[in-house]
């Protein structure tokens, strides 16, 4: 793996549990809806990646689940957001805003001086 994969992966997962909040955030999802706009989005993700961080997210309260059942095959596992999960929610949005507002002052005036 080259270095620019390499920090762009490490990018990428630094920002999916803020992702999957924001994906939660108005409804819930099974986790195949999940990596699909986690997919359309360009944060490709796979379900060995999924699932270990939406037990973690899960076992952090940060988020819940319950069973639905399917037409189509066994029954599927619906996550939604809990009320401590959006009040982390809310302090990713914030920091994230803050973070890509300094990031661009610095990289803009850096791009200035090129």
């Amino acid at each position: 793996m080259s270095i620019n994969n390499n920090i762009e992966s490490q990018m990428r997962k630094g920002v999916l549990e803020f992702c999957i909040l924001s994906i939660l955030g108005d409804d819930q999802a099974y986790a195949s809806d999940i990596i699909k706009q986690l997919k359309d989005a360009k944060l490709i993700v796979v379900e060995g990646t999924l699932y270990p961080l939406l037990t973690r997210m899960k076992n952090s309260g940060l988020l819940s689940y319950h069973w639905e059942e399917s037409t189509q095959g066994p029954p599927r596992k619906y996550y939604s957001i809990t009320k401590d999960g959006q009040k982390f929610h809310k302090q990713l949005s914030e920091t994230w805003e803050n973070m890509v507002s300094s990031v661009n002052t610095i990289t803009n005036k850096n791009s200035d001086n090129v």
